[in-house]
């Protein structure tokens, strides 16, 4: 008979919106045990009355000694944060975006060097890693390509991981997304949006919507002659991301690798 053994856990950036929504889910999971809660903004709080809220970050995790930590704080912090995590052997989920592709392949050798896992998911919602995957493919098949990515207005960076995650994927597939297309005069900065492109090649413009009202979505257009493909996906609510964190505590507790990208796992 397998023997249930409960994953502690803690959340950094505790009484955030989605940090908030981390700790319910962790409270309510059979298998998960809250350990540790950090907010910078909040410490001397309690959480479910229970769990003190810490502000220090490192005494929190070598007082706790949690198996496993969900970072949803801030894209000024997470790299540093990120550092912390490897240098003590944390294994870390990382939900903030913002990360430049220089931090990425240097968490990557932390990683390695630390001998410690960490997941780095743009996105946990399982509806918005399918329409990525959705996306890579089509991209096989299509000439022409551009993502209009929409958030809430506290979204500090854009355009969203989640986009820059679905042009990198998309470029595996085809190197230049702008064939055909005549020579262009933005006659108002910035009204194609932002060009992405790696070593001169995918060219696929993102535009970043930042509106009260929404709380996250994508649509990757894709356009042939003759005919138009929309791939769209709507998140309501918060709830949709939890149950993408908890296969990502599970499977970290479990394996020790660097991995960018929910759908590694899936």
């Amino acid at each position: 008979m397998e023997i249930s053994i409960l994953i502690k856990v803690g959340v950094i950036g505790a009484k955030g919106k989605m940090g908030s929504t981390v700790v319910d889910t962790v409270i309510k999971d059979k298998n998960l045990e809250l350990v540790l809660a950090v907010d910078k903004f909040q410490a001397g709080q309690t959480v479910y009355g229970e769990i003190k809220i810490e502000n220090n970050l490192e005494k929190g995790l070598l007082d706790k000694k949690p198996d496993v930590v969900v970072d949803f704080t801030q894209p000024d912090t997470i790299f540093e944060n990120i550092k912390i995590y490897l240098k003590n052997n944390i294994k870390s989920v990382i939900g903030t975006t913002g990360l430049k592709k220089e931090q990425i392949e240097e968490i990557q050798k932390l990683s390695k060097e630390n001998n410690t896992g960490i997941i780095i998911a743009p996105n946990f919602s399982i509806g918005a890693i399918l329409m990525m995957q959705f996306a890579a493919t089509a991209s096989k098949y299509f000439s022409n390509a551009e993502i209009i990515e929409y958030h809430h207005n506290q979204k500090k960076d854009a355009p969203s991981g989640t986009s820059i995650k679905t042009a990198q994927m998309m470029m595996k597939n085809n190197d230049n997304f702008k064939l055909g297309n005549c020579p262009e005069t933005e006659t108002i900065q910035g009204a194609r949006g932002g060009n992405y492109s790696e070593d001169n090649k995918g060219n696929i413009q993102i535009h970043a919507v930042r509106m009260p009202g929404f709380v996250a979505s994508q649509q990757v257009i894709f356009g042939a002659d003759g005919q138009v493909l929309k791939i769209h996906h709507d998140t309501i609510n918060r709830e949709c991301y939890m149950s993408g964190v908890v296969l990502a505590i599970n499977y970290l507790y479990k394996n020790n690798e660097f991995i960018y990208g929910l759908e590694n796992i899936l």
